[in-house]
């Protein structure tokens, strides 16, 4: 993590307020409520709302609650009963907090639809169409789009432009899961990679994954003005009293989910202080700098012994295997030669952690019947050189020859 994000977590703690009134949190309240307004404008939002939240599976939650509100603005006080089915879609390489959002919500997670995605993992947009139509068919009613900024395994960005034309098109919400890939927004060279974003109805953000901010710091972002606080404010005369001596609008706590809130904002804010929006766009691409020269270093060892998954990854995620002696000159096509290859990743994570040299993380993509791999996960923070690629790649090879096949 970042040090100046450290030194801003050690002073909240101290301090240790929430951020649900005003009067308890003055200065916090107004550094949040800042972070937002800028937010807002990186994105490229006339105007906007949002909220710091516990992590990016409650900021998707977000997300459905208020395309939900605004829809059927009554469901806050009638509920769902009676009424049609309502559909979110999102690709198989999306986050699965989606799927628990619409379980949580009381939509049910058959009314979760899936939508493919290319070899890249990027959502069709020929598939969320044909899905969206035969919902539609069956009598449900869709109302949500999930596209991604940064999928969790392969790094992949869907195209915004063209699932925001859908969404238009269809009239449905158009939200963005840029928890891990947001960070793009600061970026001077891979600025791209979010092109499009500006057409969405809201969007999360976790800048403590790419950008090297402290547990927790997670916004949620929305380019509604007063949506946010109409769908979850609630009378509550003992502490959002409407008769203060300030502007009521500073008590951010009431258009939030929870009651006790931290105030996760302030550390960002003393990060960006420190380096300005301008210094992380520069670390943002150092990180996937680092990511390629990872993926060109795999490349320069030859298809024997190491093996990407894709031949190029858009963001800072690399997937791979690691092919042993044991393993090489032998048939390939054979069901026994690939599930051999699949408990290798596990096996070396496992002499990994008990040496304590290395910690990179494996998955499988089950939708596509691919097994484990590794899936190295650059970041901001440690800035890497180089020479310590090198040593990533070493050690794999060295704790793959101690593993038993």
């Amino acid at each position: 993590m970042d040090p100046y994000g450290l030194a801003g977590t050690w002073i909240s703690e101290a301090l240790n307020t929430s951020a649900y009134t005003f009067e308890v949190a003055p200065v916090f309240s107004l550094i949040e409520t800042e972070i937002i307004r800028k937010v807002c404008e990186i994105a490229g939002y006339n105007e906007g709302d949002g909220i710091f939240s516990p992590g990016g599976s409650i900021s998707n939650m977000y997300g459905l609650v208020l395309a939900r509100y605004k829809r059927y603005p009554m469901i806050k006080s009638e509920g769902l009963f009676g009424m049609r089915p309502l559909v979110l879609f999102t690709s198989e390489e999306s986050h699965y907090s989606f799927k628990k959002a619409a379980h949580w919500i009381g939509l049910g997670c058959d009314n979760c639809v899936v939508v493919k995605t290319n070899l890249y993992g990027q959502m069709l947009t020929t598939d969320l169409e044909s899905k969206i139509k035969s919902i539609k068919a069956e009598g449900r009613e869709p109302f949500f789009v999930n596209a991604t900024a940064g999928t969790t395994v392969l790094g992949a960005f869907d195209n915004f432009n063209d699932v925001a034309a859908i969404c238009k098109q269809y009239g449905l919400w158009l939200h963005i899961d840029a928890c891990l890939g947001g960070s793009a927004m600061l970026s001077y060279d891979n600025h791209h990679l979010v092109a499009g974003i500006e057409h969405s109805d809201s969007f999360s953000w976790n800048p403590h994954k790419s950008l090297g901010a402290p547990l927790q710091c997670s916004l949620f972002v929305t380019r509604e003005r007063d949506l946010l606080s109409h769908c979850n404010s609630l009378e509550v005369n003992y502490l959002f009293q409407q008769d203060k001596f300030y502007d009521v609008s500073y008590d951010t706590g009431n258009k939030s989910v929870q009651c006790g809130r931290k105030v996760d904002a302030f550390k960002f804010w003393l990060m960006l202080k420190a380096r300005g929006y301008g210094g992380y766009g520069q670390l943002v691409d150092h990180a996937i700098y680092m990511a390629k020269m990872f993926t060109q270093k795999i490349k320069q060892r030859g298809s024997e012994s190491f093996r990407l998954v894709l031949d190029e990854f858009q963001y800072m995620n690399v997937c791979f295997w690691y092919i042993p002696k044991a393993l090489r000159g032998c048939n390939e096509n054979t069901m026994e030669w690939k599930e051999c290859l699949y408990t290798v990743a596990p096996k070396i994570k496992e002499r990994m952690i008990r040496q304590g040299t290395l910690m990179v993380g494996y998955s499988p993509l089950a939708y596509r019947d691919i097994g484990n791999f590794f899936r190295m996960v650059f970041t901001s923070f440690p800035i890497l050189d180089e020479k310590e690629l090198d040593f990533i790649l070493d050690e794999i090879e060295r704790l793959g020859e101690e593993c038993e096949y």
